[in-house]
């Protein structure tokens, strides 16, 4: 336990204490009309050590802190095996962040995450990240004024500023991008060519995926190609079996098999795939945290409506690459946006040095509209901060 005067942060030890700290953001952000409310019971579910797969190769502490008994803040320490495993190193991660806007509060939670890692052999503490990279990951530094989409975090500009204070240095930026995906005209044309390239001269074509097929094309091929075209990605962590389970039973949330498809060659080898989802905040928002008989009609016929979709996976096997696979994904989209509601989408995260992916999206006519900005503090005697983040070309 760490204490500063009447500042107290300390460990989750209760059901009363993980109760309070689900329940900090939604006073600390309740009055914003861009923060969206998540399920209380789903971050229940989420943090639980039994039901989350994440444990199962990980393992973390949460803490809140407390001034005069009330909960002015919150943070998490974790350590996740799988990722110290294939990148060899000794970092730990912090995540969950939420904070008033005090200096006091960050610093006495930072020190509490690092108290916890430290013993742990961890030379660096990363974050903010909600347990792994794959989920709510790094603090809003641009896109202030934009509603966050699915999986996306949001904070008031005061975090980046107390981070910052607190010492921390930037270890890497995230985008994300906008598409109007409704103006195939503003689209660079040879997405297009591509897309027909593809099918002409490799023989690709697009197949959708079912609610039946969904495990399968999740735990074989969807699995395959994220290990292989994610391989190269800083922060990247193989997914283990009961990560891709959970992945399953989380896309069966928010499937929609209009956005969800994949590009399969001649040989039904499926080459490259896109999952993309409704903008599913448009419906959490109305139902505030709440699942009850009188919230559950938003989402049963209010993602109708959805007219923002969120491009969360979209990935093309390494050696098919220069098939224009990715282009045959992407050109569907946009077809498929002429059918529905939605008239915008996001694509990422995609980091900064992928020079690649942001290319494509200055290519779509993307427009660069929020920046997510992950942190490292270090903790071991000698060990130096992590170098600058280099573009993948240029390595």
């Amino acid at each position: 336990m760490s204490s500063t005067d009447s500042l107290v942060v300390r460990p989750v030890s209760s059901k009363q204490d993980l109760k309070q700290f689900i329940a900090l953001p939604y006073r600390l952000h309740g009055s914003s009309q861009l923060w969206v409310p998540p399920l209380r019971l789903e971050r229940k579910i989420f943090l639980s050590k039994k039901q989350n797969p994440f444990f199962t190769h990980g393992e973390a502490e949460y803490f809140i802190a407390e001034r005069a008994g009330k909960v002015v803040g919150r943070i998490t320490a974790q350590i996740d095996r799988n990722f110290n495993e294939y990148h060899g190193n000794d970092w730990g991660m912090f995540g969950f962040l939420e904070f008033e806007d005090d200096a006091e509060i960050l610093r006495a939670l930072l020190d509490a995450a690092a108290a916890w890692l430290k013993p742990k052999g961890r030379d660096r503490m990363v974050g903010p990240m909600d347990f792994q990279m794959n989920n709510e990951s790094g603090v809003l530094i641009e896109g202030f004024d934009i509603a966050p989409m699915l999986a996306q975090p949001w904070h008031p500009r005061y975090y980046q500023q107390r981070v910052e204070e607190a010492g921390l240095t930037k270890a890497m930026d995230l985008n994300m991008w906008a598409l109007e995906i409704d103006d195939r005209d503003k689209v660079h044309p040879a997405i297009f060519a591509a897309a027909e390239t593809a099918r002409t001269e490799h023989g690709l074509r697009l197949e959708k995926i079912t609610r039946r097929s969904l495990k399968k094309d999740i735990s074989e091929d969807f699995r395959r190609l994220f290990n292989a075209a994610w391989s190269r990605n800083w922060g990247f962590t193989p997914y283990s079996d009961a990560d891709i389970k959970g992945l399953v039973e989380e896309f069966h949330l928010v499937f929609d098999s209009r956005w969800m498809m994949k590009a399969v060659d001649q040989n039904d080898h499926v080459v490259g795939m896109a999952l993309t989802f409704p903008d599913i905040h448009q419906v959490l928002r109305k139902m505030n945290g709440t699942v009850a008989p009188w919230t559950l009609h938003h989402y049963l016929f209010g993602r109708r409506k959805i007219d923002r979709i969120r491009v969360g996976f979209l990935g093309v096997e390494p050696e098919s690459q220069h098939t224009g696979a990715a282009a045959l994904l992407y050109e569907e989209h946009f077809r498929v946006a002429h059918e529905t509601p939605v008239r915008t989408g996001e694509m990422g995260w995609i980091l900064e040095t992928n020079k690649a992916m942001n290319w494509a999206m200055q290519g779509m006519n993307g427009k660069l509209v929020k920046k997510y900005r992950v942190y490292e503090q270090v903790l071991a005697e000698g060990a130096e901060p992590l170098p600058a983040p280099i573009p993948w070309d240029a390595a």
